[in-house]
């Protein structure tokens, strides 16, 4: 991958993600098609030398608008569901027009959470987005909200964004929003810091965000951006936060250096950037005091520090862990059922065997399949 140290060197980039929200080509139920020939230009120019890939909201906004339902189509889940159906088609003409008067061909690719969850479908979208971008085409990806539940939904096309440039393999991840990046507090009070690069997203890091989507017609916000960038810079890639209201989004950021770098990590490792990536685990571990400070050195999840076991899960399931007070300490890949981690929670592994009948793993979440949060 190609090395990104500044805004500007997200031109060098060998593979982009571009996300576009809800509110930046979407005004009043109309799309907003001076804008959008604008990004579509600054993509062709960027197809240049890299490969683009767009993440798309808009089609529940659309759709809505087209069916006159209110709320802007979030009222209910059906009707959420509703608009998307209609909206999905009227976003994909407006990607392939503007495309389309730049000679480049756009590809409508719809997902759920889990195409991206399920290892075997992950693998089947990243071949289906690297034929795309050998092809020439750019691939226009949007979660299917038409069939997406609220159980299972990314909730955001941020982390959409984020999980698509892992299964592309992409550089760099650009987030267009309609603030210039994280500041250190609320933009809004006197004093606000713009935070130009964030070496790793911390919990003081986190603690900046605020939840809220200030457009209301998206469902993202600053902390679902955050929780893109975790994502990204595990899997080593880097992501930027940056302001699309202008009317040239890519060449004010990129140019101009007005955003927010959220550096990747030097050690990333594809089965652990697809592990933290994931974002419905099928159970929780509650662990103690001891095994969490453990947990910080380093050490793997022993039974003997579990106080608390959730939901109902299988051998090689995704489980959260979490600590004493309900903190999210990580994710990992379980090595015994729901039911055998009942059994054996509070115990040490001289005293599992008898419980289990059979002799005991090294572990219940080996280190190694596990990421922190």
């Amino acid at each position: 991958m190609t090395s990104i140290a500044t805004l500007a060197d997200l031109r060098t980039a060998r593979r982009l993600v571009i996300k576009v929200g809800s509110a930046l080509l979407v005004e009043r139920g109309a799309p907003r098609t001076e804008w959008l020939a604008t990004l579509a230009a600054e993509i062709a120019e960027l197809r240049q030398h890299a490969e683009v890939i767009v993440v798309s909201s808009g089609a529940i906004t659309l759709g809505a608008a087209r069916l006159g339902l209110a709320k802007g189509g979030r009222g209910s889940l059906a009707d959420a569901q509703a608009s998307a159906s209609v909206g999905q088609v009227k976003l994909a003409r407006l990607w392939s027009d503007a495309l389309g008067l730049h000679g480049i061909t756009a590809a409508q690719m719809l997902v759920t959470l889990g195409d991206l969850e399920d290892r075997r479908r992950y693998l089947n979208a990243s071949a289906t987005l690297g034929r795309l971008l050998e092809a020439g085409a750019v691939p226009v990806v949007n979660e299917n909200d038409s069939v997406a539940t609220e159980e299972i939904r990314f909730g955001d096309n941020d982390r959409l964004a984020a999980r698509v440039a892992q299964a592309a393999g992409a550089d760099a991840v650009l987030l267009l929003s309609d603030v210039d990046g994280l500041y250190d507090r609320d933009p809004h009070e006197a004093g606000a810091v713009l935070l130009e690069r964030v070496d790793g997203v911390t919990p003081a890091i986190m603690a900046m965000a605020s939840g809220a989507s200030s457009s209301g017609l998206g469902s993202g916000g600053m902390r679902a951006k955050l929780q893109a960038a975790q994502i990204a810079e595990r899997a080593g890639i880097a992501l930027v936060i940056a302001n699309g209201t202008h009317p040239s989004p890519l060449t004010r950021a990129l140019d101009q250096g007005i955003g927010t770098l959220f550096l990747p990590q030097a050690d990333a490792s594809a089965r652990k950037a697809w592990l933290g990536g994931r974002l419905a685990p099928a159970g929780v571990l509650s662990v103690d005091a001891g095994c969490m400070n453990a947990l910080d050195q380093g050490a793997s999840v022993l039974a003997a520090g579990i106080i608390e076991v959730e939901g109902d899960f299988a051998r090689g399931d995704l489980v959260a862990v979490h600590g004493p007070k309900g903190e999210r300490l990580g994710q990992g890949l379980v090595e015994y059922t729901a039911g055998e981690c009942r059994a054996i929670l509070g115990l040490r592994q001289e005293q599992q065997a008898d419980r289990l009948g059979y002799a005991p793993r090294a572990a219940v979440i080996h280190r190694d399949h596990m990421v922190r949060a």
